[in-house]
């Protein structure tokens, strides 16, 4: 694929990030990347607008609580505005809320209303689920599908298609099923288990990851490891190197 529909979660460098912001982003620059994932937005906007461009990067997605009652959603969207994000994905709703359709429905209707308030900004708003949301079946459906089913359109989906996995659902068959609902991925790869440093580089696993990208062809593919045993700049190197054989 070319290296534009290609982003990396800033999450998976964090320890390097800390330390030095501008130096990590022209690492993932020099590798390749165009686009990558903030998280921490709010807390980062300023130095991510200054120096995201001077790298070459867009940041096109982003990673924001949004769902609580102490969420300055004004100061989020005023953050993504100022960086050039155009849609924030809350990254977790807790898993109590995921066990019945009650709970479900109320955390579609959560994300509607701030996507109806994030529209007013020219940002959308979606979902990025964990294991959980596909462990837990409402009437033999996944909870994740059931949300999908109550929230309105306009609450769109990042699916995690390695926790879709480990979840036990078979991520390509996922996205088939959520269609044009699913605007970004989680692209990671490992043996499917729940320990975080078990993830590699993309294509260095067992996932099939040709049959995910392919079952969501319109979606934007986000490199993410949520821990590393290893280097973790050669792991995203690798996945990047995988992704778009070679080219940058």
């Amino acid at each position: 694929m070319p290296a534009d529909e290609l982003s990396v979660q800033l999450y998976t460098v964090r320890e390097h990030l800390a330390q030095d912001l501008p130096a990590t982003l022209g690492r993932l620059a020099e590798i390749g990347y165009r686009n990558v994932e903030p998280f921490g937005l709010t807390d980062r906007a300023d130095q991510l607008a200054e120096h995201l461009p001077a790298f070459g990067l867009s940041a096109p997605t982003t990673h924001v609580h949004l769902v609580g009652e102490d969420v300055d959603l004004e100061g989020v969207f005023a953050a993504a505005k100022k960086v050039g994000v155009s849609t924030i994905i809350d990254p977790h709703v807790p898993e109590a809320n995921w066990t019945t359709r009650e709970g479900i429905e109320r955390t579609a209707a959560a994300l509607a209303a701030i996507a109806d308030r994030a529209a007013d900004h020219g940002l959308r708003v979606g979902y990025h689920n964990h294991a959980f949301e596909l462990e837990h079946r409402i009437d033999g459906v996944s909870a994740l599908e059931v949300f999908a089913a109550a929230a309105p359109e306009q609450v769109v989906l990042q699916v995690d298609t390695y926790w879709a996995e480990v979840g036990g659902e078979p991520a390509p068959e996922l996205l088939r099923r959520l269609g044009d609902r699913v605007v970004a991925l989680h692209v990671k790869d490992g043996p499917r288990t729940k320990a975080d440093k078990d993830q590699v580089g993309v294509g260095d696993g067992i996932l099939p990851i040709a049959d995910i990208l392919a079952a969501a062809p319109g979606a934007l593919r986000v490199v993410e490891l949520d821990d590393h045993s290893g280097d973790v700049f050669e792991a995203v190197a690798r996945s990047f190197a995988f992704l778009t054989g070679g080219r940058a």
